[in-house]
């Protein structure tokens, strides 16, 4: 099995991959506490540094380009500071971002999280400050994305639509992408925070626990209830796979098959799980893209979620890094 995994790892640079959705600006502003403000009960805060990275899809294709995929995006962000530097950085990472659009009609997506803590110590989240444009409602601007988003999918080995309902994947888009399933037979899979219910008859989704008791409406307080909630899920989705998160309690695996497959977690404790979602649709589809069954994509999947949830902020994970921890769990 090992030597296996090894292998679908080996074949990621092989693959082409396009992500469609909603990219996020997230922006890390770190500072140490220096005293009490005599204006209100609060502390005050003394800046050190800010960084951006990309979140949201433009994070899944930060992800799937440290696996060594080549990565299409399609996605439309603000031509404003933090649009430019989510170009910039997808860019200087191998991301393909000549379908990311840079619009002035909007404002690019950013989430501002505030960590703070005593000077040479650990900072912690304490606040996060989100910046948001309404949903894409601009006809033209749809239209130049849904254009870029058909000659892509002519090429693609695997599709990850990722959507946070800020709008950018609409009916005409999903159309698009089910007849290059249809047509192609390549996987498509979903990663959406509050429409999954909008996206049936693709090969997988990967909700949280959260998510799933959330669309069957009811809590599963029991492996055995989690389970008949997710097969329920995948057939009312038309899904071939559903492969649910579970934070500490590591991951479940529902296809068609007569159990479900429960994949313990590994690794040592979360430092943060900060877009670690991300990581884990971007290592299963890849995986599914180099011809690997749902369990052996599951299984890297479970092992990148690992690794990143051990590093700060919005991360990812690279194939070396990938490989390494295979030969460790191994040995």
């Amino acid at each position: 099995m090992h030597e296996r995994l090894l292998n679908i790892v080996r074949r990621f640079s092989e693959r082409r991959l396009l992500i469609v959705g909603d990219s996020i600006a997230d922006k890390f502003l770190y500072g140490s506490i220096s005293r009490v403000s005599r204006e209100a009960p609060v502390f005050i805060l003394r800046h050190e540094s800010t960084e951006t990275v990309p979140g949201g899809a433009a994070n899944c294709a930060l992800n799937l380009a440290a696996l060594g995929a080549n990565v299409s995006l399609i996605s439309v962000a603000g031509n404003d500071e933090a649009g430019n530097a989510l170009r910039e950085k997808l860019s200087a990472a191998g991301v393909n971002v000549e379908a990311l659009v840079l619009s002035e009609r909007i404002q690019t997506t950013t989430k501002v999280r505030i960590l703070a803590g005593h000077a040479h110590a650990n900072k912690q989240q304490v606040i996060r400050v989100d910046y948001e444009d309404a949903p894409l409602n601009d006809s033209s601007l749809r239209d130049s994305v849904n254009e870029r988003l058909r000659s892509a999918l002519a090429v693609a080995d695997a599709v990850i639509i990722s959507d946070y309902n800020y709008g950018l994947v609409d009916e005409q888009a999903v159309e698009l992408i089910r007849e290059a399933r249809r047509t192609r037979n390549i996987p498509v899979l979903v990663d959406s925070r509050f429409r999954l219910s909008d996206f049936s008859g693709f090969t997988a989704a990967t909700p949280n626990e959260d998510e799933v008791e959330h669309l069957i409406g009811s809590p599963a307080d029991s492996l055995v209830q989690l389970e008949m909630a997710a097969n329920r899920l995948r057939q009312e989705l038309k899904l071939d796979a559903l492969l649910i998160t579970r934070g500490r309690n590591g991951m479940m695996l529902v296809t068609d098959d007569a159990l479900a497959l429960q994949i313990p977690a590994v690794g040592a404790q979360a430092v943060d799980g900060t877009g670690a979602g991300d990581t884990v649709i971007a290592t299963f589809a890849l995986a599914l893209a180099s011809d690997s069954s749902f369990a052996e994509a599951a299984q890297l999947a479970n092992y990148a979620g690992g690794l990143v949830v051990m590093k700060r902020g919005t991360a990812s994970v690279s194939a070396a890094e990938l490989e390494q921890s295979i030969h460790d769990l191994k040995s």
